[in-house]
């Protein structure tokens, strides 16, 4: 092949054992650089990391606070705690499909602010949970059913308690469209 030239008239070969093991390889090492890519940290693939003290907190709390925000950049008025579960370097819940969480990012409030801690019902905290370890985060609906076979088994651990009257409440309401999960991403900017 070394050498060869080609005139317009004849047929030129396309596939060459060279190229064919070329494009083996190359597809091979395709596949796993990007299967490596699926499952890593969020700190692996190069988007943004928490500090140190949000992450521990998100390993040890049993609640996220939310707050969608405005255009402006600034809160709404709507505050809640929520059970969650962090995946990827994402936090995860499950809400009622109607409720304000879940309206937020359908009405193109695709970003919130979270704080980490445990310091009760909003409305009874007092504001406390303001100090604790806090990010910004990109919002999105979705409807993976492997994240929330995920979430389902961390939930099981973490909240044993409550678990055994709302599971079967998560399960029927992501089945029928009543819940929606909302993964927080941590955002790479803010508005």
């Amino acid at each position: 092949m070394k050498g060869e030239t080609f005139s317009a008239n004849e047929p030129r070969r396309l596939w060459t054992r060279r190229g064919v093991l070329m494009g083996g390889v190359s597809g091979f090492a395709g596949f796993f650089l990007i299967r490596s890519g699926a499952g890593a940290s969020a700190a692996e693939v190069g988007a943004p990391t928490l500090p140190k003290a949000t992450q521990e907190a998100l390993d040890t709390s049993p609640l996220v606070y939310i707050s969608p925000l405005l255009a402006d950049g600034k809160e709404s008025r709507c505050h809640g705690e929520v059970w969650f579960f962090v995946d990827g370097g994402s936090v995860v819940i499950v809400t009622a499909t109607d409720r304000w969480k879940a309206n937020a990012v359908r009405q193109g409030r695709d970003q919130a602010r979270l704080w980490v801690g445990d310091f009760g019902q909003v409305g009874r905290s007092g504001d406390r949970y303001r100090k604790a370890p806090s990010f910004v985060a990109d919002a999105e609906i979705i409807s993976d059913r492997a994240v929330f076979d995920r979430l389902l088994e961390s939930f099981a651990k973490r909240y044993p308690d409550g678990w055994a009257k709302w599971k079967p409440r998560f399960e029927k309401g992501f089945a029928d469209g009543s819940r929606v999960m909302i993964r927080y991403s941590p955002a790479s900017k803010t508005v």
